[in-house]
């Protein structure tokens, strides 16, 4: 008999002696529902759906609302009544739709019509109704852009034929009818004799005729009005003799026909204050400061006068030529702003010869009037009752050009963001050249050469913990120690002439960049020093064993495997560096860059100006435009900009990247 056969038979034996019951436990293996892994696949995945849902909900709102800004909208037109039994008309664009719940209180204080009107509506739908917000524009009549109009206000609603936008330079949006096209031709002191002299010198063509602009005082305020020429006795102040097209037609076809001409003209003008008159004026100042560069050194030489009194002869004869180089170039610089004023004036007065009347909806009141838009200050214009698709798809094509082209205006809530762009990619760029460069070197060292210890661990330490730190304290510090303390240093050795204003001494793109460098700066250390260790050692030993030294081998073989995740760190860098604003405010980004870092005059690149920047340009116009409702478009037009700038940035280092990878694929083993 076997042993376990006795055991068996011990066991029996004495569980009979006892008199109990022996139960046979039997150990089962102990399983837990996440050590079969699918419910931890389901989480993984999940948390990703969510991830993915989350960011594609985001871009997906950026991009409707910023794709739909610029789509030109039809123009309405509505009369609400009032209790003293008039009624209020309010004509524009709607921006946007909206349900509310009003007080009692408000159904109270409407009409007796609207207010029957109103409770069926309101009952209908469990007490709440819908409003739109309308763009009414004609600030400097109305002295308001927006209204909200309640549906159950509305007495009367219609899309006038020839409702026409305006897009002006100044005082925003102009919501109107055209009623006649003027070509004018001015009467000095409101003469009779010369108006009459200038109307017989005049022929109208076919649909034109010949009237009079005569200014009139009338209810608190002065208003140009046309009277025919046959009243000329009864005129009060007769300002021009106007070619008049009349009718909507007529004035939308003249206004066709000559915008494009003012708006060429009113652009050379604009080159002439811009370009010619900064190049004279540029001119005087570097006269103005070499005068002051020799001052101040004879001023220097002067204190050790009886160390040197050759060089202070030398610098005498030096100020003299350079005072008298300085009175030659005012001399030349008054007559070149005296023939650019007289080109000026000469534009002006040919713009100033056209004039639009348009007609106003009676913002407020059933009473309309009439006022003239001159055409240099039209930028675009088009009866939006009357538009066809291609011409929508015209208007918004070209309002996407200007956004993207042309300089802002309106307190940034119009126009476009050219300098903005330019500032974001200037930036971006200077931070990457500075921040590759040292971020490689301080992992190279801290991977290859520096040895283990406390020192390189708190080092290591450091760096992670300044990933951390908020932004805004790198600006700080950015605004203390390179602008007040590095660029003041720049001033006083290289810029004195130019005290007490600063030249390095204040915020601008160059310190701007490294400071953003800095914030960017233990991203790349890691995203390097990760790069480095993956290196296979085996790479390192062929190298030793070919007799290359470390140097070389560091040249030849680490970094240049490296390098995809050297690019893979640049990528995060330009991420987060791009999109930054609170270090910005106190390093440079300011509302409105005039001048451009770059132009063409000597040294054409100026580190040192101000910038603009898409980022504080959202900032700005979402939340210190005086018109923020008209801004709320801009703000998500401007980051859908700012996304796709940081996109393609990224885009095309991720494509450096795999050309780097493939071509090193080969060498991995």
């Amino acid at each position: 008999m076997s042993d376990s056969a006795s055991k068996d038979g011990a066991s029996t034996a004495d569980g009979a002696a006892t008199g109990k019951k022996t139960v046979r436990r039997r150990q089962r293996a102990g399983s837990s529902l996440f050590a079969v892994g699918e419910p931890m696949v389901w989480l993984t995945g999940g948390a990703l759906v969510i991830c993915a849902a989350m960011v594609a909900g985001l871009l997906a709102l950026v991009f409707w609302k910023g794709g739909v800004t610029f789509w030109p909208v039809p123009v309405i037109r509505v009369e609400t009544p009032v209790l003293e039994g008039g009624s209020q008309v309010f004509m524009g664009e709607v921006t946007r739709v909206d349900t509310f719940r009003p007080d009692q209180g408000v159904i109270d204080a409407l009409p007796p019509a609207i207010g029957r009107q109103a409770e069926p509506q309101l009952r209908d739908r469990d007490g709440e109704a819908g409003r739109r917000l309308f763009r009414t524009g004609n600030f400097r009549l109305t002295q308001n852009h927006f209204r909200w109009v309640s549906d159950f206000e509305i007495a009367d609603e219609s899309r006038p034929e020839w409702a026409m936008v305006i897009e002006r330079l100044e005082w925003g949006r102009f919501y109107g009818f055209p009623e006649a096209f003027l070509e004018l031709s001015p009467v000095a002191d409101g003469d009779p004799a010369r108006a009459r002299e200038i109307a017989s010198g005049l022929s109208a063509s076919a649909g034109q005729e010949i009237q009079l602009l005569d200014r009139r005082f009338e209810d608190g305020a002065e208003r140009d009005v046309l009277i025919p020429l046959s009243k000329l006795d009864s005129a009060h102040n007769v300002q021009a003799v106007a070619l008049v097209s009349s009718g909507p037609e007529a004035a939308w076809d003249q206004l066709g026909e000559h915008h494009d001409a003012v708006r060429e003209r009113w652009q050379e003008r604009r080159d002439l204050e811009k370009f010619d008159t900064g190049k004279v004026s540029h001119k005087q100042e570097q006269t103005r400061l070499a005068v002051r560069d020799i001052e101040l050194e004879l001023s220097n030489i002067e204190k050790r006068r009886g160390v040197d009194s050759k060089a202070y002869a030398t610098a005498e004869i030096e100020l003299d030529e350079a005072r008298t180089h300085f009175d030659e170039v005012e001399t030349w610089a008054h007559a070149e702003f005296d023939r650019i004023r007289v080109d000026i004036d000469n534009i002006n007065q040919q713009n100033a010869k056209f004039q639009l009347m348009m007609r106003t909806a009676g913002e407020g009141t059933i009473a309309s009037e009439t006022t003239l838009v001159p055409l240099d200050q039209i930028v675009r214009a088009y009866p939006a009752n009357r538009l066809s698709m291609g011409a929508k798809v015209g208007i918004y094509l070209a309002r996407w050009s200007e956004f993207l082209i042309d300089e802002p205006r309106e307190a940034n809530a119009e126009g476009g963001v050219f300098p903005a762009i330019f500032g974001t990619v200037a930036m971006t760029l200077i931070m990457s050249i500075l921040v590759v460069p040292f971020g490689v070197l301080a992992a190279l060292y801290l991977r290859e050469y520096a040895k283990g210890g406390p020192l390189v661990s708190a080092v290591r330490i450091a760096v992670n913990n300044l990933a951390g730190v908020p932004s805004i304290v790198f600006g700080v510090f950015g605004l203390g120690f390179f602008c007040y303390v590095t660029g003041a240093t720049i001033d006083q050795l290289f810029f004195a002439a130019n005290l007490p204003n600063p030249t390095y001494g204040k915020g601008g793109l160059l310190w701007a960049s490294f400071t953003l460098a800095l914030l960017t700066l233990p991203v790349v250390i890691v995203a390097t020093e990760e790069a480095v260790s993956a290196v296979p050692s085996s790479m390192r030993e062929g190298s030793y064993a070919c007799g290359a030294s470390k140097w070389q081998t560091i040249q030849r073989i680490v970094l240049p495997r490296a390098t995809p995740g050297i690019i893979t760190g640049l990528i995060l860098a330009i991420a987060r560096g791009a999109g930054e604003v609170a270090p910005l405010m106190l390093v440079g980004a300011v509302k409105l860059a005039p001048e451009l870092p770059i132009d063409t005059v000597f040294p054409f690149i100026h580190p040192e100006r101000s910038f603009m920047h898409l980022g504080f340009h959202i900032y700005d116009v979402g939340f210190q435009s005086q018109n923020s409702e008209a801004a709320k478009p801009m703000v998500y037009t401007t980051t859908l900009l700012l996304i796709t700038i940081i996109a393609s940035l990224n885009l095309a280092t991720i494509w450096l990247r795999n050309r780097l990878r493939k071509k090193y694929a080969a060498g991995q083993f």
